[in-house]
């Protein structure tokens, strides 16, 4: 029968290893003379003991360089090369048709290198909420020729009132004045202002509450109807309706997503702030009375696959509308924040979205003897730089 007890069932511990080979070493190794200086003095030797070295512990793989050889250096990692993430592109655009006779004449008036009139502020919203096949999001028809576009987000013209002092939930203005590249504080509060009042005006939905913990559940009562004629028609300012119902603006459901100026050539000159934000549980968006002509909730790839037929145009069913295309009937700003919006899957991935916002504006430029708009597109680097978009001509 095997003896269990004689049998070496693991490893000595390194100390025990050490100390044995010290031992042998200690035994087995000749005594060397040694004179110290004291015994050199004195012409008598005495008899020293060399104890060995310590072992060394090494990791596998690693040899023990040779003495007065450089150790070689140990590559930790593949250098990297400059490899930018985005590239800009050109794109072209197809001029809208209510901007049509404006660069025509800005052309045949030979104004393409001159300055255009003195822009307006402005402000739009993009409501978003889950649909069955991606995002859905309101768009609004606008009367006459507003440099929103004849169909466009919520939204309009900083006015006087939106200056006026309000109870303010979230973000200050110094933060929106560095996402939106503001020139001052004050134009970026009038932002904030027009955009929450625009919204409330044209649709009923109100991004206020009473603290910031709650935010209005009902929008469509019929007071609060007759605030939003009363405002549309500046006999009452937003902030005065705010202080009356108690409520403070809550900034904090604001992301911004955009800003983009209206070209030179045009007539009217906005510079449009774009935010973005979830439609607040409760609220029914609803026209205005007596001045709202059409407005809906449109799935946005829906939407964007039918951009050359004139499907929407026929269904808001104005004179400016009937038979025309989606380019004709909005401004590449808007086409290109409808292109962004049907890229994301849901609602939350859209509002996470962190954004570096950019200043553009379109540039009236001649392509293939025809008039377009011309703007530089932030792109993932793998798109090389192309036109793309509308290439229809005048």
């Amino acid at each position: 029968m095997l003896n269990m007890s004689n049998l070496y069932t693991g490893a000595l511990p390194l100390s025990a290893i050490r100390a044995a080979q010290a031992q042998r070493a200690a035994q087995d190794a000749p005594d060397k003379t040694a004179y110290t200086k004291s015994a050199q003095d004195n012409g008598t030797a005495q008899n020293i003991k060399t104890l060995p070295l310590p072992v060394q512990e090494r990791r596998f793989g690693t040899p023990t360089p040779a003495e007065g050889v450089e150790r070689p250096r140990m590559f930790t990692g593949r250098q990297s090369v400059a490899n930018p993430r985005t590239s800009c592109i050109q794109r072209l655009y197809t001029i809208p048709e209510f901007m049509r006779t404006a660069a025509e004449s800005w052309r045949a008036g030979g104004s393409e290198c001159s300055v255009g009139c003195t822009m307006r502020q402005a402000a739009s919203v993009i409501f978003v909420r889950d649909g069955d096949n991606g995002l859905e999001t309101i768009l609004t028809y606008r009367p006459g020729t507003s440099p929103l576009g004849v169909v466009a987000f919520p939204g309009g013209t900083a006015l006087p009132g939106d200056d006026e002092s309000a109870s303010w939930v979230g973000p200050g203005a110094d933060y929106w004045q560095d996402q939106f590249r503001f020139s001052d504080i004050a134009q970026a509060r009038r932002s904030v202002m027009a955009a929450i009042r625009e919204s409330f005006e044209e649709t009923g939905i109100l991004l206020a509450g009473e603290d910031d913990q709650d935010v209005v559940e009902r929008s469509s009562p019929p007071e609060l109807m007759a605030w939003r004629e009363a405002v549309a028609e500046q006999d009452k300012s937003f902030s005065n309706f705010l202080a009356s119902s108690g409520l403070s603006v809550r900034a904090d459901l604001l992301r911004p997503v955009a800003r983009w100026q209206s070209p030179d050539f045009f007539l009217k000159r906005y510079d449009i702030a774009y935010f973005t934000t979830a439609l607040p549980v409760g609220q029914d968006p609803k026209l205005l009375l007596g001045k709202g002509v059409w407005g809906d909730w449109l799935n946005v790839r829906e939407l964007l696959e039918a951009k050359d037929t004139s499907e929407l145009g026929d269904r808001i069913g104005q004179p400016n509308t009937v038979g025309r295309t989606l380019d004709q009937l909005i401004t590449p700003g808007v086409m290109c924040l409808l292109e962004s919006l049907a890229k994301a899957q849901t609602s939350v991935a859209w509002l996470s979205k962190r954004r570096n916002i950019e200043v553009k504006k379109p540039v009236l430029v001649t392509h293939n003897g025809a008039c377009m708009l011309s703007f530089t597109e932030v792109v993932p680097a793998t798109t090389g730089s192309m036109y793309t978009g509308a290439t229809g001509v005048l």
